[in-house]
């Protein structure tokens, strides 16, 4: 199993080449030169407590597979990119250090990474937390290409809130609720109660992913503690790299409002918005998605 290391913290990567003959190869093994296709890399960065598992339809899709819920084809006709996903600290089959944590020490966890993998410049995505950690990165490091801004926001006093009730589901759950239930009820409001209704079995399967591979309770709270104390909005304009800001309008975790403020206060932006997109849109909507999304990395 391929590790990096940052200041002792082991850190649990894979990386997926570009499609080849209709068929993307997972490569979990050891990397330490970039790949030799010279294929572009595009990093993932996982949002709270979320394990690798929530890109797994952007991972196949940039790569040049199969990318959305219903098994659409990827549309465009680009050649893929060499995609690398990674455990935050706390999460999966990365080291758990007691926390709270910082976002800037978990942009040195991705600068570790990709520094293992080779990768000597990225295109680095990330959602909700995920897309503090990239903002941070392209501030504190000069290995981004682009970024991609899903569904997250810059921090500090201008941010829109987490709304109360939202909160509340989201770190609690009714007494007398087993581990199941208890996933279930934290995630619903991540969804649009369409999505929810009408894909049951896909959300069975993705609390099976999260009992195996998310943050445990601390580290989610260590996480949490680092994304309330982020505020990159009076550096925003440090940030020259190309950046996608993508969010839906009925996100209830971290509403639509925070994606205005990143693509006001980012010098290269474009916006992307999708109407009636819950907080994983990504997922919802995979195939279109990750067509704007490879539409904008083809640009860059």
């Amino acid at each position: 199993m391929p590790y990096a290391d940052n200041d002792g913290v082991s850190l649990y990567y894979e990386v997926t080449d570009p499609v080849e003959d209709g068929d993307p190869s997972d490569d979990t093994a050891d990397v330490s030169d970039a790949d030799a296709s010279g294929a572009e890399t595009v990093a993932l960065v996982e949002g709270l407590g979320y394990g690798r598992w929530m890109w797994r339809w952007q991972r196949d899709g940039l790569a040049g597979g199969q990318g959305s819920p219903s098994g659409a084809t990827r549309s465009h006709d680009d050649e893929g990119y060499r995609v690398v996903v990674w455990d935050n600290r706390g999460t999966g089959d990365s080291d758990a250090p007691e926390g709270p944590y910082t976002i800037a020490e978990m942009a040195s966890d991705l600068e570790a990474v990709l520094d293992a993998v080779g990768a000597e410049r990225a295109h680095v995505v990330g959602a909700s937390m995920g897309g503090m950690i990239a903002q941070q990165y392209a501030l504190d490091y000069d290995r981004a290409e682009s970024l991609g801004l899903l569904c997250t926001g810059p921090g500090g006093d201008d941010a829109v809130p987490t709304p109360e009730e939202t909160r509340a589901r989201m770190f609690d759950a009714p007494e007398g609720a087993d581990e199941r239930e208890a996933v279930r009820y934290k995630m619903k409001p991540a969804m649009t109660d369409e999505f929810w209704d009408a894909n049951q079995d896909l959300v069975e399967e993705i609390v099976d992913w999260r009992l195996a591979g998310d943050a445990s309770d601390a580290a989610r709270d260590a996480q949490a503690a680092a994304v309330a104390g982020f505020d990159a909005s009076d550096r925003l304009g440090e940030i020259d790299v190309p950046a996608l800001v993508a969010h839906g309008t009925d996100d209830r975790v971290l509403p639509v409002g925070n994606a205005d403020l990143l693509y006001e206060g980012l010098p290269n932006a474009q916006l992307a918005v999708f109407e009636g997109g819950s907080h994983l849109f990504f997922i919802e909507r995979a195939d279109v998605v990750n067509d704007r999304l490879a539409e904008f990395l083809a640009h860059v």
